[in-house]
């Protein structure tokens, strides 16, 4: 059994971790990050905040879909995701197929 099955995770940690060991070597710098998330984070704003920060200063683009955007009435009021937004250059829809074509083509241009 799971202990914090549906508590959202580490998200803000997790990217941190990804900068420490990949962004700065070279895997994000320059490149079109693309996360793929609900932005349900159970850890504190602030980690996600810095983290999204550090992995903005050394990707080109950051785009994150989340499949619960085209929901009507979504607002993005989840804390992580809230504080990854102003990192954000695309917020994008990820629910269906056509959403992840289009996320194709974005990523490409």
């Amino acid at each position: 059994m799971v202990e914090d099955w549906s508590g959202g995770t580490r998200l803000g940690e997790s990217i941190g971790v990804f900068c420490d060991l990949w962004g700065v070597r070279g895997m994000a710098r320059g490149a079109v990050v693309v996360i793929l998330s609900d932005g349900w984070d159970r850890g504190a704003p602030a980690v996600m905040a810095e983290s999204m920060g550090r992995l903005g200063r050394v990707a080109h683009r950051i785009i994150w879909v989340n499949p619960l955007k085209s929901t009507p009435g979504y607002a993005p009021l989840a804390q992580g995701m809230a504080a990854a937004l102003p990192f954000v250059d695309e917020f994008v829809e990820g629910h269906s197929l056509a959403s992840l074509e289009e996320l194709a083509g974005r990523v490409a241009a």
